[in-house]
């Protein structure tokens, strides 16, 4: 042990540390250290105490990135996708390393390829999976990319489904299918068979567009297998190659459950596609197109029963059977009152809307018949067709009544409501939906909510188009294979954020996916820098995590994120 010693010379004392040890039985002073006088022992301690100010901080992504790579290591997700995808070049990362941070990246915060490297530097993955920032250039990136061929995401998408059936045990008792599309900005003379020009989604007509079906569970719309198809296939086209694949994977998914019910919108319904699964083993729930039923729709209330179910208040049905499709199903005709409101809400809206721009034409072409407008007089069929263009929206023909006529001067419109065609509308068809299935013995209540979970792949295709979490827009590849690619890691990240809400859910927390990936957001990384001090080498630096509210706290604390915080590795 050191001891301190004062030593006075020309009058002034100073102070050592001396270091005693016995040699040859005898004390003997082996090391004496130079400390100063009092004051600047005084000094010393003092300045101790006080904290160096930081040069400067770097703040870190950490809560989302490191909860979604942590459901990726559950799952053995690289792994899996090593064992199948191409073999890896001969150094950096793997081509499934490559495919979860892409699919964590749409996940959190969506970006171009050029900019993959910069968003990977602001996030703790640098600590979980370390690359140099050359090798997550969009070059590197497509290089290894471009080895990834359909077969081998359907192999994957195979794997995988047998996989969370195993780990998750999901509820696989009904499995909903749906098709949408998204457009893109791929130009019109661009070599490439999946973008085309469709009806679009999201009004975008006027772009080339790409197709993706999704079979999802009910169970907190996993995915569990996709289709990428041209954006100028309808989706009941669509639907027959689905279901023919769906049989092929049908011992798979039956290992846990022997009855799935598969579960789809009446979009996807053709003479075709009935013919393919009625072949196959899946059961089934779908929905008709009211409009080609109307003697279901003219089925008086009265006939109408109340179902007793509380999710279901309200809501009245009517049970009968019919040939659809050329076989007889059970058919259920719904009655819903807050589809009532919503449905007679919109129309009022179009209605309203359709006048007015009705109103409008009408007095331009009243002031052409008095000689207030110049140029290219407006043509009978012109007008026509803008008064179609006008009242294409859903039932307005036959409510809102127009005739174009030529009078002496040019042409006249006149318009009006057809008030009884829109009150036996409302009695007939609003809030109607008319719904059919094999399931026989299945009761009215488990009919309707069968269908009802529709809403699982309604809230998917909701999230890929969201501008901040899970966004699948803008597609920035214009080749058949890349746009493959992309939609396999957007899938992916699909299937990683639908587990950890799923997990989440289960421990006790009911959070939105958008609220659950907010707050895990606002969990960051910090790092503070200290100016480097005389004789060291590199700068002091301290890590630690940003302030969390009490529901941060609990998120942290049930997703066990400790064991990737820093220091704790």
């Amino acid at each position: 042990m050191p001891s301190l010693t004062p030593k006075t010379i020309d009058g002034h004392t100073y102070y050592y540390a001396r270091y005693c040890q016995r040699v040859g039985g005898k004390p003997k002073i082996v090391r004496q250290v130079y400390l100063g006088k009092l004051e600047d022992l005084i000094a010393a301690t003092q300045t101790a105490r006080q904290l160096p100010q930081p040069r400067e901080t770097e703040i870190a992504a950490f809560a989302d990135v490191t909860a979604l790579f942590d459901i990726a290591q559950s799952l053995d997700l690289v792994p899996l996708l090593d064992s199948l995808l191409p073999p890896q070049r001969k150094q950096g990362l793997s081509v499934g390393q490559y495919l979860l941070l892409a699919a964590i990246n749409r996940v959190v915060a969506p970006t171009s390829k050029l900019r993959f490297a910069e968003w990977y530097r602001q996030t703790a993955l640098t600590r979980l999976l370390p690359a140099p920032p050359a090798l997550l250039s969009s070059q590197n990136f497509w290089n290894h990319m471009n080895r990834v061929t359909a077969e081998h995401i359907a192999a994957f998408e195979k794997k995988m489904s047998q996989r969370l059936i195993e780990r998750l045990h999901l509820d696989l008792r009904a499995l909903v299918y749906d098709g949408t599309n998204f457009f893109t900005y791929i130009n019109t003379r661009t070599p490439a068979e999946l973008p085309q020009r469709g009806h679009n989604k999201q009004k975008r007509s006027d772009l080339r567009q790409v197709s993706l079906g999704l079979l999802v569970s009910t169970d907190f719309h996993v995915p569990l297998l996709h289709w990428v198809y041209a954006g100028n296939v309808a989706d009941s086209v669509e639907f027959r190659s689905v279901t023919e694949e769906l049989t092929s994977h049908y011992r798979e998914l039956t290992q846990t459950c022997q009855h799935i019910t598969l579960i789809f919108d009446k979009g996807n319904n053709s003479e075709d596609s009935f013919e393919t699964l009625a072949n196959s083993p899946f059961h089934f729930v779908g929905s008709l197109v009211p409009s080609q039923h109307k003697d279901l729709l003219a089925v008086p209330g009265r006939r109408f029963q109340a179902l007793s179910n509380l999710r279901l208040e309200g809501v009245e049905v009517f049970r009968t059977e019919k040939k659809v499709f050329g076989r007889t199903h059970t058919v259920l005709v719904t009655f819903n009152p807050n589809l009532f409101d919503g449905q007679l809400q919109g129309l009022t809206a179009n209605l309203r809307k359709a006048r007015g721009k009705l109103h409008s034409l009408q007095q331009q072409l009243r002031r052409w018949r008095k000689g207030k407008l110049k140029g290219k007089r407006p043509t009978l069929e012109g007008v026509q067709n803008q008064v179609g263009s006008i009242c294409s929206a859903q039932h307005l023909k036959s409510i809102l009544k127009t005739e174009v006529r030529k009078v002496r001067r040019g042409l006249e419109l006149t318009f009006w409501t057809e008030q009884a065609a829109l009150d036996r509308l409302c009695r007939v068809q609003l809030g109607k939906t008319i719904l059919f299935t094999d399931n026989a013995d299945w009761t009215d209540e488990e009919i309707v909510l069968a269908y009802r979970s529709q809403y699982h792949i309604e809230d998917a295709f909701k999230q890929m188009k969201d501008p901040h979490f899970l966004r699948w827009s803008p597609v920035h590849h214009w080749t058949d294979q890349k746009i493959r690619v992309h939609a396999f890691y957007c899938v992916l990240a699909l299937l990683l954020s639908s587990v950890l809400e799923r997990e989440v859910w289960q421990k006790g927390e009911e959070l939105s996916l958008p609220r659950l990936l907010e707050e895990l957001g606002r969990i960051r990384e910090t790092l503070v820098i200290y100016p480097r001090q005389r004789g060291q080498h590199l700068a002091r630096t301290d890590t630690c995590l940003t302030r969390m509210n009490p529901l941060q706290q609990r998120l942290f604390s049930l997703l066990e994120l400790q064991r990737y915080a820093p220091g704790k590795r």
